[in-house]
């Protein structure tokens, strides 16, 4: 690579390490305190929520570092504007195209990066995220057993602690199942205690009393009561279905959503389209980090030289980005109503790719002056 490649690209690199930081850690702030306000609302310790959010963090990187691409261009472009060393590189010979070079390989880095974490470390990491999140919900007692709070563990299901004991028991429970609404349930009880088996977590009641709300066809419905000295509740279902709910497409890698497998579509219940689609999203993530950094690059060189800077040519650079990140998260939309419409996920780039080709062709034409007129009398 010539001198005036690598000295181009190391401020290029420089620069997209500072944008990268400062976006990374403001998009990862935002998240991270609302997940840390649910971990801690469902009584988990600072090391969940220490783990939690560093999972997280290869997700936002991901989304992050396109944008950090461009930032790093279009402000390494107006640095290098406003130090005259664009109108030096001019005055050699280089044409726009042959500037944008280094911008390009400073783009397919960033995709290279890019495509290393939505092809591999985000998909592990919300494997990851999946499977912890599962071993929470089975652990109630840390997630729902809270006193005095009305909790909803599951659709349908209401759940009421009047007090916990020291040594574990619950006194004063309430719980309400009315997941089937033919067959609605109320527990109440003097004390319960939560009991781990092979089979998942049982709630042992004792000292209450069931009402039962049956509605068959054509009858009323008819209230039963049942009281009862001790009754078992398997209360391991209502977060089992909540597990399961957590994994989905986004935990396998790309290679198995490409060829979706039996196993595959029976864990997530997802069509193979709708698969291969979700592979197709991930293929067409990497390629906005190039495109954003010629558009940051490209967009600068329009227009003449200006005293006042070229804060004009950024504003239409960050429309462009605007433009073609917008269209990526319409395909995307569209996409996923339409699994089998994947092929428009590339459009985003495409129009992106053209964007950047028009203004260096532009930027890559002679400019015409116009020459001062002459007065008539001058010139006779």
């Amino acid at each position: 690579m010539p001198r005036i490649d690598r000295y181009m690209l190391t401020q290029y690199l420089t620069q997209f390490g500072f944008f990268a930081l400062v976006l990374v850690s403001v998009y990862w702030i935002n998240r991270a305190v609302q997940l840390f306000e649910q971990l801690i609302q469902d009584g988990q310790t600072a090391l969940v929520v220490l783990e939690f959010t560093a999972l997280t963090l290869p997700l936002v990187i991901s989304l992050v570092l396109p944008v950090a691409a461009f930032a790093a261009a279009a402000y390494g472009t107006s640095r290098l504007a406003s130090e005259s060393e664009l109108t030096a590189m001019q005055a050699a010979g280089m044409s726009p195209w042959r500037m944008a070079r280094p911008v390009l390989v400073f783009g397919v880095i960033v995709g290279v990066m890019v495509a290393i974490l939505a092809h591999g470390l985000v998909p592990m990491a919300r494997a990851r995220l999946a499977d912890r999140q599962a071993e929470i919900a089975e652990n109630v007692t840390a997630q729902f057993l809270r006193a005095g709070v009305f909790q909803y563990p599951a659709d349908g299901v209401t759940l009421f602690i009047g007090e916990m004991a020291p040594d574990g028991r619950l006194r004063d429970l309430f719980l309400e199942d009315a997941r089937n609404p033919a067959d609605q349930a109320i527990h109440t009880a003097e004390e319960a205690l939560v009991l781990r088996t092979d089979s998942g977590p049982r709630l042992v009641m004792q000292r209450g009393m069931t009402q039962n709300l049956r509605a068959e066809a054509g009858a009323e419905p008819r209230l039963s009561v049942t009281r009862f000295a001790d009754l078992t509740y398997d209360i391991g279902g209502l977060f089992a279905a909540q597990a399961r709910k957590d994994r989905d497409l986004r935990t396998y890698s790309t290679a198995r959503l490409l060829s979706p497998d039996a196993a595959l579509l029976e864990a997530t219940g997802a069509s193979p389209p709708r698969a291969r689609a979700e592979a197709h999203e991930r293929i067409a993530q990497p390629l906005l980090a190039p495109i954003g950094a010629l558009l940051g690059f490209a967009m600068l060189l329009l227009g003449g030289y200006s005293r006042f800077g070229v804060w004009r040519q950024v504003i239409w650079a960050i429309v462009a980005l605007v433009v073609v990140h917008g269209l990526s998260t319409a395909a995307a939309s569209r996409t996923a109503q339409s699994p089998e419409a994947w092929p428009i996920l590339y459009l985003a780039p495409l129009i992106g790719a053209l964007i950047a080709a028009a203004a260096l062709w532009t930027a890559a034409r002679p400019r015409r002056v116009r020459a001062p007129s002459v007065p008539a009398e001058a010139a006779a």
